[in-house]
């Protein structure tokens, strides 16, 4: 009997809203696009983690420019739709984008962080209600995309004759993201996809028993290429800390203030322990691979600095072509 081989993972691109300007995405987009970088994903903040990174600008102005100035796919990662934006209002903003790149725009939701969302002055809800909130949430906006005047009195949010006209001209695909098993569950069951930011086998596992067997599971790996070690960890340190931080310490901090507390202890050492720095290409290679052999079939890319373009030259070169070519870079199957 001939056997089965399973396709090369996609590799995706991680536009950090947090580390760059509008202007700055919109320039390293079209760049990883030229590299060959298949897709795009871009976070959707208020705050950056913390201060020393700098930016944060209005995610939904940036797919504007995103949607004309490249052709790859956009997903965001991830939208917390039930804290400062009402699910009402994302319904039009998706709708939007996705009229504007026909095929090729995919709605990243999570549960948030209070980072984020604390700012209108209402009370951050415990992960449960979140859970509950969002599940209301995405069957409200994908009411909404169908184009139809909707009401709607739920138990956590109200619309009164809303009516989206601009509607996607194609099924938006919702990513549901998540960081424990129940999330997981929740994610095969109402998710068109799965989004995780560790090599997770048991997610990969729950998501695919509750009801996503087949679809498709994004993983987002960080990394600080250059081509100096020492610096790579230097600048990992400096920007981004909080890739330290474990549990839900992430969802409840409200201020980046406090993200910095938390992490002033922490060493470039032991940052660099969970992420590839510097210019050794088998260590990025072999952090891919774990997403992979966890399942991951879209693995999308966080490079920690200013040196994006460096790390895009160098990943077209060596790491793009290497998981492409096959040997143990392929991704597990559905089952």
């Amino acid at each position: 009997m001939p056997t089965t081989t399973a396709a090369p993972p996609r590799i995706g691109y991680a536009l950090s809203s947090e580390e760059h300007s509008p202007n700055d995405l919109i320039a390293h987009a079209k760049l990883a696009e030229e590299a060959g970088f298949e897709f795009l994903m871009i976070s959707d903040h208020f705050h950056p983690w913390i201060d020393r990174q700098g930016h944060s600008p209005f995610v939904w102005s940036v797919l504007g420019a995103l949607a004309h100035e490249t052709n790859l796919e956009v997903g965001t990662g991830v939208t917390c739709p039930i804290g400062r934006i009402h699910p009402v209002i994302l319904a039009q903003a998706t709708a939007t984008v996705a009229a504007m790149m026909p095929g090729r725009f995919q709605f990243g939701v999570g549960t948030g962080e209070a980072l984020n969302e604390h700012i209108t002055g209402d009370v951050w809800p415990e992960y449960e209600l979140r859970a509950e909130m969002l599940e209301e949430a995405i069957e409200l906006i994908r009411e909404l995309w169908k184009g139809e005047q909707l009401s709607h009195y739920g138990e956590h949010f109200t619309v009164v004759n809303a009516k989206v006209y601009d509607t996607p001209p194609e099924p938006v695909p919702v990513i549901y993201a998540a960081s424990g098993p129940k999330a997981a569950e929740r994610a095969g069951r109402i998710g068109d996809a799965l989004v995780i930011t560790s090599a997770d086998k048991d997610l990969v596992k729950a998501f695919r028993g509750a009801g996503g067997r087949g679809k498709p599971i994004y993983g987002q790996i960080t990394v600080c290429w250059s081509r100096d070690e020492a610096s790579a960890k230097k600048t990992l340190r400096d920007i981004w800390p909080n890739s330290a931080i474990e549990g839900m310490a992430s969802q409840e901090l409200p201020l980046p203030l406090h993200f910095e507390q938390l992490t002033q202890n922490v060493t470039a050492d032991q940052l660099a322990e969970h992420t590839p720095c510097g210019p050794d290409i088998d260590r990025h290679v072999a952090k891919l691979q774990e997403y992979v052999d966890a399942g991951v079939d879209h693995l999308y890319v966080h490079q920690v600095g200013p040196d994006q373009q460096g790390f895009i030259e160098a990943y077209a070169k060596d790491v793009l072509p290497r998981l492409r070519q096959g040997g143990r870079a392929k991704a597990a199957s559905a089952a």
